[in-house]
Parts: structure tokens; C-alpha cells; sequence
């Protein structure tokens, strides 16, 4: 075959209906995505810079430091030693751990059961579901359903009333609905059962789907602190991350079991505002490492299984 057949068939980086860019163009999106760029990173900078910053440096800069002057890591140090943060950490680990898990488990198999059409009740149990995205009981009446099953000051409390998303489920019943019903019946003339099928044919063709649900359910528990709030008010024993950072941060209470003696006005004392940040920075980092190892997912997943079905 020739070159020119070759590159006859080959198909245009570009479609026929667009035109050439121009310098001009360029240009204007160049500015417009480093100005983007700015707005969203220059307040992250100013966080992880003044998490580095002294007393000092605080001072001079007025509150928030843009320019690095001084940096040291007694706020880190600080803050990782024996204290709350260190303790909040790794609860808010732990219950994102097993809150992730639970809930993708519960919210596979109901995506699952929904997604076959000759399931039992399953038009009556997804309408259902539907109901509860726009109806629900209400703030009190969780408060006293959990309170009443012994809730109060529990970790459990922290994952239950959240377990399940009806917006996920929905969007994993469409994208395994989509799964080719050709691969499925040759699993059933292979034998294989219900649990086979979800396991060896509809997960591995839904990593995609699988792994953005997965991202959404870790980031709210790690982000909740509403629950904590109204299930774990005193007990700072067992505070995650986030309401630490909420008390400590928002309120600009200390902390219990918080050394107050390394607060000063000297260059290098550890500054409260540098602390505040430094926590700000521990409760970013989980979800900055996650987010890339997925973030190819995205598009496929999410908008994939809300199109189709």
C-alpha cells in the first residue's frame, strides 16, 4: 500500500468544520487559563507558605504570607507530635477507610440488583430511592432515629447516616445496565451465578464507573464534620480531621491538650496563624495524592453512566 493511500485514510487531527487557529486565539486562551491558574493556586500558595512561616514572617506580611521569608517547620512539628491533630488523624483515616468500604459494598450490590430487569420488586424499590433525593424526614428525625439505636458518642454514627448515596447508586445501576448482556449470557452458560457475574464480568468492566464513586464517597467522609457535630459534640477523644481543623481553625478555640507555651511574639516561635495552616494543609494532602490516580476516570465514568441507559 502506498504513502498516499496511507495518508488518504489516515484521519485529521482536526475536523474539516474547524477552522486554523489563530495567533490571536491562542493568545487569548493562553491568558485566560493562566489567569485561572492564578486564582486557583495563588490562595493554595498562600496557605502551604504561611504553614512554613514565623511569627515574623506573620507580621510583617500582615496576616497571610505571599513571600517567603523564614521559613522553619515548627508548626509541623507541632502539630504532628502528641496532641489532638495526630489523634484526629487517624480517626478520620479509619472511618474514611471503613466508610468507603461499606458503602461501596452496599451501594454495588443495590446498583447491581436494580440493573436486572427480572430482579424482584426492583421498579418499586428504585422508585423508591428516587423519592428519598427529594423527600427526606429530616434533621431531627435522624438525630433521634440514631440517638435512639445508641448512636451517640459512637464512631458508627459517623458512617451510617451517610452510608449511601442514591445519586451513586443511580449511576452505577446505569453504567452496569449498559454492561453487553453477550458477556453475561455466556457467563451463565458457563454456570456462573449472580455473585459470579458481579465479580468476574460487570466490576472488571466498570473500573472506571467504580473507582470516581469510590473518590466520592472517601472525599465526603474524609470532608464530614456535620455528624460529629451532632453525634460527638465533647467527646474530642474521637474528632476527626476536619472538625479539629473546624474548632481549631473556624472557631479559633485551642485545642485540647494544646501547648500554649511555644506561642509568641518572638522571629521563631511557632505562630498560631502558621498552625492553623499547617492543619489546613494535613486535611488537603490525602485528597491531593488520590485525586491524580483517578482523575483519568472522570469523564468516562461519570458521564458515561449518566448518559447511557
Amino acid at each position: 500500500m502506498s504513502d498516499v493511500t496511507l495518508k488518504a485514510r489516515r484521519p485529521s487531527a482536526r475536523p474539516v468544520w474547524e477552522e486554523e487557529p489563530t495567533a490571536v486565539g491562542q493568545g487569548v486562551k493562553g491568558v485566560t487559563l493562566a489567569g485561572i491558574l492564578v486564582l486557583v493556586l495563588g490562595p493554595l500558595w498562600c496557605v502551604v507558605i504561611t504553614s512554613f512561616s514565623t511569627q515574623g514572617s506573620i507580621n510583617r506580611a500582615g496576616g497571610l504570607v505571599i513571600v517567603p521569608h523564614g521559613l522553619t517547620l515548627n508548626a509541623y512539628r507541632t502539630m504532628l507530635g502528641d496532641g489532638p491533630v495526630t489523634r484526629a488523624l487517624f480517626v478520620s483515616l479509619g472511618v474514611t477507610v471503613a466508610g468507603t468500604v461499606f458503602s461501596m459494598v452496599v451501594s454495588v450490590l443495590c446498583a447491581y440488583g436494580l440493573s436486572r430487569s427480572r430482579s424482584l420488586g426492583h421498579r418499586f424499590l428504585l422508585m423508591l430511592l428516587v423519592v428519598t433525593m427529594f423527600v427526606s424526614g429530616g434533621l431531627i428525625p435522624s438525630y433521634l432515629v440514631v440517638t435512639g439505636l445508641g448512636g451517640f458518642d459512637q464512631y458508627w454514627a459517623l458512617i451510617l447516616p451517610s452510608a449511601v448515596s442514591v445519586f451513586n447508586i443511580l449511576v452505577l445501576r446505569s453504567f452496569y445496565g449498559s454492561t453487553a448482556a453477550e458477556l453475561i449470557d455466556a457467563a451463565r452458560m458457563d454456570g456462573a451465578g449472580d455473585w459470579r457475574i458481579l465479580w468476574s464480568v460487570v466490576l472488571p468492566t466498570s473500573r472506571a464507573v467504580t473507582a470516581v464513586i469510590t473518590l466520592f464517597y472517601a472525599v465526603g467522609y474524609w470532608n464530614s464534620f456535620f455528624n460529629v457535630m451532632l453525634y460527638m459534640p465533647t467527646s474530642s477523644q474521637k474528632w476527626p480531621l476536619q472538625y479539629v481543623l473546624y474548632q481549631y481553625v473556624n472557631l479559633g478555640t485551642n485545642m485540647p491538650g494544646q501547648v500554649n507555651s511555644g506561642f509568641g511574639n518572638a522571629a521563631n516561635a511557632t505562630a498560631p496563624l502558621s498552625l492553623q495552616m499547617a492543619v489546613v494543609v494535613l486535611t488537603l494532602v490525602p485528597v491531593v495524592i488520590a485525586f491524580p490516580f483517578v482523575q483519568k476516570h472522570f469523564a468516562k465514568g461519570v458521564l458515561t453512566g449518566a448518559v447511557k441507559g
